[in-house]
C-alpha cells in the first residue's frame, strides 16, 4: 500500500532524502510530519478511501497518536462497527483511521485482533514513545536501525543506508545467506540494520528500544476429522478471498499453472460482480520449450475455465539480463532466487490494468506440498526403530545422511542447506563460519512439536515465508507501485492450518496439500487435479549456459565491483561455473547466489 519513513530526531533534508528512495511504493500521494523528538515521511498508494480522507501521517482527533502505515486492515468494518458502537465518530471511510482509533481506545491490546497484512510506525505524544509494529506473518516489511541512542525505521533497507555511519558486510547473515540462499531472522547483510520480525512490536522510549512478540504461531488444539478439516480450510480461505478483493482500485490475479493460484482464481471469481484480469509470464527459449512453458499453458487453460481475461508477459534472455541489476537494487537485500526478474516484469506487464494482485503464496508451506515434508515424514517412522541410524551421516551421499539427521533443526538443515563443499568454493576463508547458520536458525526449533513434521512447515512459515518469499513478493511489486496480497496467509486461515495432523496435508511423494486440495476442489481448474506438482521453471540454468555466459562471467570477475575479492573466491567460483556450463553438474543455486550478491553489492556498496 505505502512506504513509511522516520526517526527519533528532526533533520528534513535526511527524511526528504529517505521519503525520495522509497517514493516507487506510492505514487499517489505523500505526507511529512516533523517535530523536535520524530520526524515521518509517507508515500502513499490509494488502495482503500482515494480521498483526502486517507492521507498521512495521520493524527487522533485529540493529536494524542500519529501514525505511519502501510499495508491493509482486512478486518476493518468490523472493527469500525464496534468502535462506532462505543461512541467514535470517523471522517473518513479508510482502514488508517480505524486502526488509529482501535490503538487510540486499547494500546496494543488490539494487535492481537487484526486481521491484514500491516507495518506501521506510532508516535504517543503523551507518553514520548515510538512503536513499531509488523503484521503476524511478515507481509509487509518493516527495517529498522538503533545505535544506542536513537532510532530510524524504514519500509524498505535502502532509506537507512543514508544513516548508517559506515557500512559492512553482516559476517553473521553473509553465512547464513550461502547457505540457505536468503537470510532469516532479524539479521540483514548490513550490519547493524535489522528487520522488525512478524508479529512483533517495538518501543522507544526514554532513550531505550526493546521489541517482544504480541503474536506467536502454535500448535492449536487438533481438528477433530478429515471432514472437518476440509471444510475450516474451505470455509478460512473463502471468507479470506472475500475480505482481500476490498478494494477501491482494480483487483486482478497472478496466475501460474499450479493449484494454488487456481483456487485463488476460482474464489475470486466467484465472489467478483464480472470477469476478473489474470496476469502469467512465460518464456522465450530455444530449447525446452515445452518444459519452461508448461506453467503458462496450464495458466492460460485454467484462466479460460474461469472466463477470467489472460494476459502473458514473455521474456527471454536478453530481457532478463538488462533487469538483472534493477531487481538486485529493488529486493534490497540478496536473495538468491532466479526468478525475481520474472516477477518484477510480471508486476510491471500487470500495472497499467490494476493495482492490487493476488496470489498464490503460502500453500505449500501451511499444507505440506514440498516433497522434503513427506520424506521428513518418512524418516520419522523409521527412527522409531531401533537401530544406530547415525552410521549414515557418515556416508558421504546426502540422501543417506538425511537418514541420520534428528528431527527438527537437524533435519531442517539436511533438506535446504547447500553443500559445505559448494560454500568452500565460493567463501574465503577468512569469512567462512558453517556454525552460525544453525545459531541463527535455532530459535525456531526450541519449541517441541507434537507432530514434528508441522513443527517443519511452522518453521518455514517464520523464516522462509517472510524472509524469502515475501521479501520477493513486497519488492518487487511495489517496485511498481503494485501491491500483492496473499488470501493463502491470511492469519485465520494459518492459525488452523496448524491444527490440521500433518498426516491430513500430506498425500503423497508427488503431490502434497490433500486437505487443501480436497477443500478447494469446486475452484481448481479440473485439468491441474491430474498434474503433478512442479516448482516454477524459468531457463535460467539454459541461459547461463547460452546467452548470459558471457555476463555471468563478468559478473562473477574480481573487477566486477571494488571490494568482494577479500569475501568471494573468484577462482572457486569460475570452476563452478566451468563445470555447470560444461554440464559435468548443476550449478544454478550456489551460482545465483554469487551472481546475486555480486549485483547487490555494486549496487549497495559502490552505488552504481
Amino acid at each position: 500500500m505505502c512506504g513509511i519513513n522516520g526517526f527519533t530526531w528532526r533533520d528534513p533534508g535526511l527524511l526528504r532524502k529517505m521519503h525520495e528512495l522509497t517514493s516507487h511504493r506510492g505514487p499517489d500521494d505523500q505526507g511529512l510530519w516533523e517535530t523536535e523528538s520524530v520526524s515521518f515521511a509517507h508515500n502513499r498508494l490509494s488502495i482503500i478511501d482515494l480521498t483526502p480522507g486517507g492521507h498521512q501521517p495521520m493524527a487522533s482527533p485529540d493529536g494524542r497518536f500519529t501514525i505511519v502505515f502501510n499495508g491493509e486492515i482486512y478486518n476493518y468494518r468490523e472493527l469500525r462497527a464496534e468502535l462506532e458502537g462505543m461512541g467514535e465518530r470517523f471522517t473518513s471511510t479508510s482502514d488508517t483511521e480505524v486502526l488509529l482509533r482501535m490503538f487510540s481506545r486499547l494500546g496494543e491490546a488490539c494487535l492481537p485482533r487484526l486481521n491484514g497484512i500491516f507495518a506501521f510506525a506510532l508516535w504517543d505524544r503523551d507518553e514520548k514513545s515510538l512503536r513499531l509494529v509488523r503484521d503476524q506473518i511478515g507481509v509487509k516489511p518493516l527495517y529498522y536501525f538503533f545505535d544506542g541512542k536513537q532510532l530510524a525505521f524504514s519500509s524498505e533497507m535502502k532509506a537507512l543506508l543514508p544513516i548508517v555511519p559506515e557500512r559492512k558486510i553482516d559476517k553473521d547473515a553473509l553465512n547464513a545467506y550461502f547457505r540457505l540462499l536468503y537470510v532469516p531472522g532479524e539479521k540483514t547483510m548490513v550490519e547493524g540494520i535489522k528487520r522488525l520480525s512478524p508479529g512483533h512490536v517495538a518501543l522507544f522510549q526514554n532513550g531505550k528500544f526493546t521489541v517482544e512478540a504480541f503474536w506467536k504461531l502454535q500448535e492449536g488444539e487438533r481438528v477433530g476429522s478429515y471432514e472437518d478439516a476440509v471444510e475450516g480450510v474451505r470455509e478460512r480461505l473463502r471468507s479470506s478471498v472475500a475480505r482481500q478483493l476490498v478494494s477501491d482500485r482494480p483487483v486482478g490475479v497472478f496466475l501460474s499453472g499450479g493449484i494454488d493460484s487456481s483456487a485463488i482464481l476460482g474464489l475470486a471469481s466467484e465472489a467478483s460482480s464480472g470477469p476478473l484480469k489474470a496476469f502469467t509470464v512465460s518464456y522465450a527459449s530455444d530449447f525446452q520449450q515445452e518444459k519452461y512453458n508448461a506453467d503458462a499453458e496450464l495458466a492460460a487453460r485454467t484462466a479460460k475455465h474461469f472466463g477470467a481475461e489472460h494476459q502473458v508477459i514473455r521474456l527471454d534472455a536478453m530481457m532478463a539480463r538488462d533487469l538483472l541489476e534493477t531487481t538486485a537494487w529493488q529486493m534490497d537485500e540478496p536473495v538468491a532466487n532466479h526468478i525475481q526478474t520474472s516477477t518484477y516484469a510480471l508486476a510491471k506487464f500487470a500495472k497499467p490494468e490494476i493495482t492490487v494482485a493476488l496470489g498464490g503464496d503460502g500453500g505449500d508451506e501451511l499444507f505440506g506440498g514440498y516433497p522434503r515434508y513427506w520424506y521428513a515424514a518418512q524418516i520419522d517412522k523409521l527412527q522409531k526403530f531401533p537401530f544406530p541410524w547415525s552410521l549414515f551421516d557418515s556416508i558421504p551421499k546426502d540422501s543417506w545422511k538425511k537418514l541420520a539427521a534428528n528431527s527438527g533443526l537437524d533435519r531442517h538443515l539436511s533438506f535446504v542447506a547447500q553443500k559445505e563443499i559448494d560454500i568452500e568454493s565460493i567463501l574465503k576463508g577468512g569469512m567462512n563460519d558453517s556454525s552460525v547458520t544453525a545459531q541463527i536458525l535455532a530459535p525456531y526449533f526450541v519449541d517441541s512439536w507434537k507432530d514434528k513434521t508441522n513443527g517443519l512447515m511452522a518453521a518455514d512459515v517464520r523464516t522462509w515465508i517472510p524472509d524469502e518469499s515475501l521479501i520477493r513478493t513486497d519488492r518487487l511489486t511495489m517496485a511498481h507501485g503494485l501491491e500483492q496480497r496473499v488470501p493463502i496467509l491470511d492469519i485465520d486461515l494459518v492459525e488452523y492450518a496448524f491444527r490440521i495432523p500433518s498426516k491430513y496435508k500430506l498425500g503423497d511423494r508427488k503431490q502434497g496439500k490433500r486437505v487443501l486440495i480436497d477443500a478447494m476442489k469446486p475452484w481448481i481448474a479440473p485439468h491441474l487435479l491430474a498434474e503433478e506438482k512442479r516448482a516454477w521453471n524459468s531457463p535460467m540454468a539454459k541461459w547461463i549456459r547460452g546467452p548470459l555466459e558471457p555476463y555471468m562471467r563478468e559478473i562473477l570477475s574480481p573487477s566486477y565491483v571494488e571490494g568482494t575479492s577479500s569475501i568471494l573466491d573468484f577462482e572457486g567460483l569460475n570452476r563452478m561455473l566451468d563445470a555447470h556450463i560444461s554440464q559435468k553438474r548443476y550449478a544454478l543455486a550456489p551460482l545465483w547466489a554469487a551472481v546475486s550478491f555480486q549485483l547487490w553489492y555494486k549496487k549497495v556498496f559502490s552505488g552504481k
